[in-house]
């Protein structure tokens, strides 16, 4: 497996991997992603300004991650400091045929080589309520779980909130 920065040549995969992730999620209670979040514009977005990994396995999309300093303004709900550079991991994905297989652990290792590049010393992630596998991976890798926001963009959902210290 390799992680690595995704090109604009990689969004038809992507695509692909979020049309197989979708319905499971919402067959399983998860509504954080829909028909229409997160899509191609959102993808090349960040790709262009470099921000989206994946991990490539054989030359297949097995899994996507967006790293980024971007951070909600209601994370300060949780009691966070948002002014406070943090490096946050936003649509982490893996494709259902790659799961078991440790690619989101690789990903947010990937979000932690990143943090210590840039000497930032703090992870944040959130995820929906209805994300199981989220909640019981990200204590797994020393997330500390910081307390539960709603998000304006994605209005009547409830997410959790957690935080890594590299300090």
């Amino acid at each position: 497996m390799l992680i690595r920065l995704a090109t604009i040549n990689d969004i038809p995969q992507i695509m692909q991997l979020i049309s197989r992730v979708v319905p499971i999620m919402i067959t399983s209670g998860n509504y954080q992603w829909d028909n229409t979040y997160p899509n191609a514009e959102v993808f090349i977005d960040d790709i262009t300004i470099g921000k989206l990994w994946v991990a490539d396995v054989e030359g297949q999309i097995a899994g996507i991650t967006a790293i980024t300093t971007d951070q909600e303004a209601e994370y300060a709900q949780v009691g966070w400091d948002i002014t406070e550079v943090a490096i946050v991991t936003h649509r982490l994905a893996v494709d259902p045929q790659y799961r078991g297989m440790g690619i989101a652990a690789s990903l947010l290792q990937q979000a932690e080589s990143e943090a210590i590049r840039r000497g930032i010393k703090t992870l944040r992630i959130d995820t929906n309520t209805g994300n199981q596998a989220t909640q019981n991976l990200f204590p797994k890798l020393g997330y500390v779980f910081a307390g539960e926001i709603g998000l304006g963009f994605r209005a009547g959902l409830r997410f959790y909130c957690y935080e890594k210290r590299l300090d």
